[in-house]
């Protein structure tokens, strides 16, 4: 049997349909019972029958860091698919961060290697490689010293776990995915891209953003762990695009206006700043950070020829996925 941790974000709920599809037998965790809307939701961008592929899926409530809880899910378990993490840029979430990234990932490995599970696959995110090379790929060096976000520290922080495991005999793999791009989620995630789309862009920034389908990341998840990969990390980038082309096929996608003009850099770091000030002052949330900014920014390429190479893959096209996902915004959204 096959377990997904994270089994009602993005990329489990794409996992999991994508499982039950091939008739895999699969448990899955879950942490708040409120989410598993967001599976439904999720399958009813792929069929009509997404009752029936939510009831073929045995789930468990659990915490990752609630050890009885992992005791029971890990019953009778063969493969696992690491997918949830905690995912914030702000500072002030570093502790928490922490707890389910490092800690959470450290409990998944060691009830894998108690358990003699036969592979594990980690998703992991290209911020916790370096930026020393260019094109960026699998063995550009993660560089501590350098301004990282703290989601960035955390993720990385859960490789080394990770390898860990490989050192006491676990096979794995980790797929380290840029920005995923992915229907039926819309609150949080990429899926507020399309809604902040509908409302209009007026500004674009200055960078690149690295982008891959949901599809594609885990079709080649599935693909690894059925392979004899093992002990291997793979970047997963289907394209690296301009901000303004972008956000303007974002807009294109829900029948919005796309942005004309290119927000000035000078103003992006006094936005920080400012929101920083503000969250110092009121608590409120923050929306930018000096690392979010310089990303922004940043005009950086990513390579996914290793994982082309391995499994002779391509990817499907970004203007394809960007319409069909704005498409089912406008269906489910609106």
């Amino acid at each position: 049997m096959i377990l997904v941790t994270g089994g009602t974000g993005l990329v489990g709920a794409h996992l999991l349909f994508k499982l039950v599809n091939n008739k895999e037998k699969v448990r899955a965790i879950y942490r708040n019972e409120r989410k598993l809307s967001n599976v439904k939701s999720v399958f009813s961008c792929y069929t009509n029958n997404y009752e029936s592929y939510f009831n073929a899926i045995e789930w468990v409530e659990a915490d990752i860091l609630n050890i009885p809880a992992l005791t029971e899910a890990f019953e009778n378990i063969t493969h696992v698919y690491h997918c949830a993490a905690f995912v914030s840029f702000e500072p002030d979430k570093y502790q928490l961060l922490r707890k389910t990234n490092i800690e959470g990932t450290a409990n998944i490995v060691n009830f894998s290697i108690s358990n003699s599970i036969k592979k594990l696959c980690y998703v992991s995110t290209i911020a916790t490689l370096g930026h020393e090379t260019n094109p960026i790929a699998e063995d550009t060096n993660w560089n501590p010293e350098a301004d990282n976000s703290v989601y960035a520290i955390t993720k990385y922080g859960a490789e080394m776990e990770v390898w860990r495991g490989t050192q006491e005999g676990l096979n794995a793999v980790i797929v380290n995915p840029g920005v995923i791009l992915g229907a039926g989620i819309w609150r949080y995630g990429t899926g507020v891209f399309f809604k902040k789309a509908k409302k209009g862009f007026k500004y674009y920034p200055s960078g690149t953003i690295a982008l891959i389908a949901i599809e594609d990341v885990v079709t080649v998840m599935i693909k690894l762990m059925e392979s004899n990969i093992n002990n291997e990390r793979f970047v997963l980038v289907s394209e690296n695009w301009t901000y303004k082309d972008f956000l303007s096929a974002l807009s294109k996608s829900v029948n919005a206006i796309p942005p004309k003009k290119q927000v000035n850099q000078r103003l992006l770091n006094l936005a920080w700043k400012l929101d920083w000030l503000v969250h110092k002052l009121t608590g409120k949330r923050r929306q930018l950070t000096k690392q979010i900014v310089h990303s922004l920014t940043t005009e950086t390429i990513y390579s996914s020829k290793k994982i082309k190479d391995a499994l002779s893959y391509e990817f499907k096209p970004i203007n394809e996925t960007i319409d069909f996902i704005g498409g089912q915004y406008l269906i489910q959204a609106e």
